[in-house]
This record gives structure tokens, sequence and C-alpha cells, in this order.
């Protein structure tokens, strides 16, 4: 089955010599992800799964859109959500690396990355003390309950700034608490915009994406007119359309779009083992990794969810889609894109699909030489 994946990957990888996963694995993992399907209505799914740096299993399951019944395979791709933080975080540290910025950097004022290009002076009582980190930890001092990103549908990405500047008090202390802003990650691609010259995709084209051989990988329109030729179909289960979002305006924080092969590209290029040549220094992914200080965060480091024994991922949701991506601290990785979000039971879905994967690799005990990148 694999081989035949192989052949339709439009070049990339090669038809490999040795075994693949067993068939008695390969039937495991069917029943799983579609009984994960079936549970939360998801038409469907594509999943890609890597050991020590070798992809070794990438398959499509269910239909592209139910309208049609075209299958999934591996090439389709599909909105990531916020499984772009990690994307936009690794950029930032390239830069970093660069000598572009540093990490304690200010954000606003006079001295700011971004000066006082957006909103009105002076600024409200904080704004000026933001940092680079305090973004990329999501420690900014706005509450989540302040995120703009799904409001003001009306406003360009410029003006939703502005008015969150002209607008929103901070709540806490910069660097003092943690709220899961995607706005700061927002701010974060205008940052790289500004260092960089370039739009923000382009950019992370530049200096992360093509390093890592990825050539599949764009933001996402909002419309389904907009929907690239080899793009799922999304479909709502929910009040909230998928098409009906504003996610183009959501670029640096959940606009990309991939399959799972290319986020196992990525992955592989930043997960700090030495199976494949890695994009940041040791030192930079270990400071980008580090959990922040910030009350309540949990484990959350600088773009990527930790834990205390080294497992590092990021989830992502939006109407009409959900995403997983997992580097594990045994050499492991995944990937696994659904185009449809369970809105009525959405902790229970991010739940099954945390663990969907964990439960596929507990099962497999031979895990075959094959790389198939």
């Amino acid at each position: 089955m694999l081989k035949s994946f192989a052949r339709r990957r439009r070049g990339h990888g090669r038809l490999p010599d040795e075994p693949c996963l067993s068939d008695g694995d390969q039937t495991f993992i069917r029943r799983v992800v579609t009984a994960f399907m079936t549970r939360h209505g998801v038409p469907g799914a594509s999943v890609a799964l890597t050991d020590q740096g070798r992809l070794v299993y990438v398959e499509g399951f269910g239909v592209t859109d139910p309208a049609t019944n075209a299958l999934v395979t591996p090439g389709h791709l599909f909105r990531i959500a916020s499984v772009s933080k990690p994307i936009t975080a690794v950029t930032i540290f390239r830069l970093i690396e660069l000598g572009e910025l540093r990490l304690g950097d200010i954000v606003f004022g006079s001295s700011g990355i971004l000066g006082n290009r957006f909103g009105t002076q002076p600024y409200h009582q904080g704004v000026d003390q933001i940092t680079v980190q305090h973004l990329l930890e999501h420690s900014s001092g706005w509450a989540q309950s302040q995120d703009p990103m799904f409001e003001h549908l009306e406003l360009s990405q410029r003006q939703l700034i502005d008015r969150m500047l002209d607008t929103e008090l901070l709540t806490h202390a910069p660097g003092s608490t943690f709220e899961y802003l995607n706005f700061g990650y927002c701010l974060l691609g205008r940052i790289i915009e500004a260092l960089t010259g370039l739009p923000y995709e382009d950019a992370v084209r530049r200096y992360v994406l093509a390093p890592c051989g990825i050539t599949e990988m764009y933001l996402a329109g909002d419309s389904l007119a907009e929907r690239r030729n080899n793009e799922v179909v999304y479909v709502q289960q929910g009040a909230v359309s998928p098409y009906d979002i504003r996610i183009s305006r959501m670029d640096s924080h959940g606009g990309w779009i991939a399959s799972p092969t290319e986020l196992m590209r990525f992955l592989v290029r930043v997960d700090g083992f030495p199976t494949k040549p890695d994009l940041l220094s040791p030192d930079s992914i270990a400071t980008m990794c580090t959990p922040s200080t910030a009350v309540g965060a949990g484990g959350y480091a600088k773009g990527w969810a930790t834990n205390a024994v080294g497992n590092r991922w990021h989830l992502g949701d939006l109407p009409g889609t959900a995403s997983v991506m997992v580097r594990t601290s045994g050499g492991k990785g995944w990937a696994v894109l659904v185009n449809s979000r369970n809105d009525a039971e959405l902790d229970t879905m991010r739940i099954d699909l945390d663990n969907l994967m964990w439960t596929i690799v507990g099962h497999i005990s031979t895990w075959p030489p094959v790389d198939l990148f």
C-alpha cells in the first residue's frame, strides 16, 4: 500500500527497498483512525509518521469532499490552524541566529522593532514593555478574552492591530502571566516582515521552508473558490462556516495549509536529533523549547507545548479543520490533519486527536528501516 503512495508523491522520496510497516500494523492504524473519524464526523484525514528522522508511513483516509467522494491522498493539503505557530517561532529563531533581533527586544515604541507604525501614541501603559519573548510565550499582557483574531472581520490586518492597540488595555504586566493569544503571533508575523522586508509568507519560505526542501505549503485562502487544486474541502459542523473566518488574516498564527509529509519535513529539521541536519543550533532549539516562567504557562515554551519527559507538540483547530504535530523524546514524530471539527464536543475531539497516534505508536513493535522522504 505504501509503495503506491510513494509513487504518487510527484518525485518526493523514492520507492522503498525494505519492507514498510506490516500489514497488521497498517490494518490497526486504519481501524483506529477510522474510529476517530466516525466518532467526530470527520470526512477526511491524513497521517504521516516518522521514526528516527525517517518517514515510515503516510496515508490518506476518507474523502476530500463529501459532495464528490474524492479520496484523500497523502499529497492533499489541509489548513493546519495553530500548528502554524511553531513555523513562525522557528522563523523568529532563524532571524535571531542571523543577528537581526534578540528575544528581549522591545516590540512597540520609539525603540521597538515595530516602532510607532501601528496604533495611536502614546500607547497604553505597559505596551512599550512587550518583548519578542513575551509574544512567543503568550505573556504579552493581553488576556485571551481580548484576542481579536476572530472578530471585526471587516477590518484588514493592519486595521485590526491598530484597533487592538488603541482600545484594549493590558490585563497583566508583560511577562507575568500566560494567556494563549493568537494576536501575539499575528504581531510576530509583522516583526518578520519588518526585519526581512518581505511579506510573511515569502520570508518563511526563504528562511525555513526552502532549507527544509518544502515546496507544497502555502497560506490559505478565505473562500471555497480560493482553495488550491489539491486542497481538501472543509466541512462545517457548528454555527460558523469554515469559509467565513478570514483565515488569510491569521497568517502567522493559523494560516498555513500543508500535507502531513511536508510538516514532517519541517519537524525533523528542528527536532534536536542528529538524524537530519537541524536548521537551528542546539542552543537555539534548547531556548525555543524551554518552558515559559509566566504564571499558568503549564509547559508552553516559545511556539511549542512541552512536558517534563521532553516531548514537544502543537495542536490546532478552526471551524472545519483540526491538526496536531508531535515530536517525542524517543525519536518519533507525526502529524494528523482532518477536514472537519466537532464543535459540539470540541474538548473531547482535541483529547482524542492528541491520543490518536500515541495509541498507534504504542501498538507498533517493529519499525522499518525505510525512509519515504
